[in-house]
């Protein structure tokens, strides 16, 4: 016991930035969501306030730009095929900052080695998303694999864990994903001794959005990408909430005393779990954030279908759901639990489906808008083989981008959103995917 007490003490001597960074990015990891415990709702303001903002100023490296002033984004470029667009060099971009012609004088290609990804893998496992956690783990490796010399990713869960900080160890970042997969399955005693039972995500996802947005990356990441996989059913709790729990129009009379009861559990379980930050708070932060966020939502498609449409893809969806949790139960347990399914089918009125697929067409709604503002885009795991494919399209798309960037000829640091416009000399028929506003620092 001394002989390795004698080793780790030399380590220390020898090795003290070692040691100091591993002390570091453990409590990183210990401590990830704390800035989540700063938010103070503000109801005059309608708007979080930073409780430690007035007596702890943060450096305010989470603006668009590499240093004190330039402004950088990355770009996707796509022709009339939708196609990306490849070979253009600086002089074949027309910026514009609040309709002033800017010059570019930062530019790199996607591809370009030399200049590492900071990946954040936000994964969402909770109940509503067992069907698909064995596929996305998997998929994610896929991510892994394609990783650069000089790329990291971190994983982050709708726990607000930070499982692994950034990292380009790919075995050690398969192993933090298999643990969720042992997580949601549980594992059963032997002779009553060992067994763990299933453990599946709290849900909430955009509070783990808004921690990754504040603490996980520094100004040393040149280039940070999120990955957002989850349904986002942690908009309901948000401040401001986008869902008010409603009796549906057109139900039944015998259904409506048991809606109005279940409206009323709804309505407490909001108030009870309301966050301390809107959806519009992380609006803004992700705004103000320099990273790319592409999201994954889990399930079907249900914005832009029509009500028919959309009820038909909702009793599709609730028997594949069925179909993944059976084969987990007890054969005892399996009978009951398909009945009571089965019963609950036949008895559901067509308007509370409406009910259900109009909420789900919101919360994806809201999802598309996080990464519109980023620059980055939305797809749909519409079925779990489908992962694979999703995370290698991220993968192609992080590196044909261009990372164009440029000095404002108004370099006032007026805490103003400022709107930009990206456009390809003599190419009007390009569409151009990435941010197209920057917040000029000053203070938040």
């Amino acid at each position: 016991m001394r002989k390795y007490l004698y080793f780790y003490l030399a380590l220390i001597l020898l090795f003290p930035a070692a040691t100091e960074a591993l002390a570091q990015k453990k409590s990183k990891q210990r401590d990830f969501g704390s800035s989540l415990r700063k938010l103070k709702w503000d109801p005059e303001q309608s708007q979080t306030t930073d409780t430690t903002a007035s007596q702890t100023p943060e450096p305010d490296d989470d603006v668009i730009r590499v240093n004190t002033s330039l402004v950088a984004t990355d770009l996707l470029v796509l022709n009339s095929h939708s196609q990306p667009v490849r070979g253009l060099v600086a002089t074949d971009f027309l910026i514009t900052d609040e309709g002033k012609p800017q010059q570019v004088g930062h530019f790199l290609l996607g591809s370009n080695t030399s200049v590492p990804r900071s990946i954040a893998l936000i994964i969402d496992y909770s109940g509503s998303q067992f069907p698909y956690i064995q596929n996305s783990v998997e998929a994610a490796k896929v991510l892994i694999d394609k990783l650069g010399p000089r790329d990291r990713l971190a994983i982050i869960t709708d726990d607000i864990e930070m499982l692994s900080d950034f990292t380009s160890n790919k075995a050690e970042l398969k192993k933090k994903l298999d643990i969720l997969i042992e997580r949601s399955r549980g594992k059963k005693a032997f002779l009553g001794m060992g067994g763990k039972n299933r453990r599946l995500g709290l849900s909430a996802q955009y509070s783990a959005l808004m921690a990754t947005l504040k603490e996980a990356f520094s100004a040393e990441d040149q280039r940070p990408i999120i990955v957002f996989q989850t349904d986002g059913d942690e908009a309901k709790y948000l401040r401001n909430s986008i869902i008010v729990p409603h009796v549906p129009a057109g139900l039944p009379p015998e259904w409506i005393p048991a809606a109005q009861t279940d409206v009323e559990a709804q309505l407490k379980l909001q108030r009870d779990g309301m966050t301390e930050f809107s959806l519009d708070d992380v609006y803004h932060a992700v705004e103000k954030s320099r990273a790319t966020i592409y999201t994954v939502v889990p399930g079907t498609k249900f914005v832009g279908l029509t009500p028919e449409h959309q009820v038909a893809k909702l009793r599709a969806d609730d028997e594949r759901s069925t179909n993944e949790w059976l084969p987990t139960l007890s054969k005892n347990a399996r009978a009951a639990f398909k009945a009571r399914d089965e019963a609950r089918k036949r008895m559901t009125p067509v308007e509370a489906l409406h009910y259900r697929a109009e909420e789900y067409a919101t919360l994806q709604s809201a999802l598309m808008e996080v990464s519109n503002l980023s620059g980055g885009w939305t797809d749909f795991l519409e079925t779990p083989t489908q992962a694979q494919s999703i995370y290698s399209r991220i993968f192609d798309d992080i590196t044909e981008r261009y990372i164009v960037g440029y000095y404002p000829q108004n370099q006032k640091r007026d805490s103003r959103r400022h709107k930009i416009h990206i456009e390809i000399k003599g190419h009007p028929e390009y569409t151009i995917i990435g941010r197209q506003s920057y917040f000029a620092g000053g203070s938040q």
